[in-house]
């Protein structure tokens, strides 16, 4: 048998907030979580994310490894 009073409240409609919006609500020990980043906001699933390679990684990768640009080009059209 569990040991009672010793676990915490659980809310079965905690309300889940993104800059003051009502986002969902979940189930959880607390009555309110204010969150920074969710799915509706996260670039990443909204589709704006960019990839930046201001250094030239892939450039470099390339040229150490003795791989052209061009051979990669031609391995992506077959």
């Amino acid at each position: 048998m569990p040991k009672k009073d010793i676990h915490p409240t659980w809310y079965p409609e905690s309300k889940v907030y993104c800059d003051g919006q009502l986002i969902m609500t979940v189930g959880s020990t607390k009555a309110e979580l204010n969150v920074d980043i969710w799915s509706g906001n996260h670039p990443f699933y909204t589709g704006s994310q960019r990839i930046l390679d201001s250094e030239g990684r892939v450039e470099r990768f390339m040229r150490k490894y003795g791989m052209s640009a061009s051979a990669t080009k031609n391995d992506d059209k077959k």
